[in-house]
């Protein structure tokens, strides 16, 4: 599978269109997908949503893993 840039709006810091509270948060999400993205994973708009809400301290790790463990980041 070849490497599929996403979309990052640093002027209007959405990743994906979602919404970012600063530029550091988004550019640490970006990268961190980024890397992930060379080891097969395919980001949606959830699962950029369920990241945000994690680095930004609105869900737990364990949540995190609960979504991970279902699928909800499809």
């Amino acid at each position: 599978m070849a490497y599929k840039p996403i979309e990052v709006d640093r002027k209007n810091l959405t990743l994906m269109g979602v919404s970012f509270p600063d530029l550091a948060t988004l550019e640490s999400a970006a990268s961190a997908i980024g890397s992930n993205m060379f080891e097969g994973f395919e980001p949606t708009v959830n699962s950029i949503e369920i990241i945000r809400d994690y680095v930004c301290d609105k869900i737990t790790l364990q949540q995190l893993a609960q979504f991970s463990k279902g699928k909800k980041y499809a």
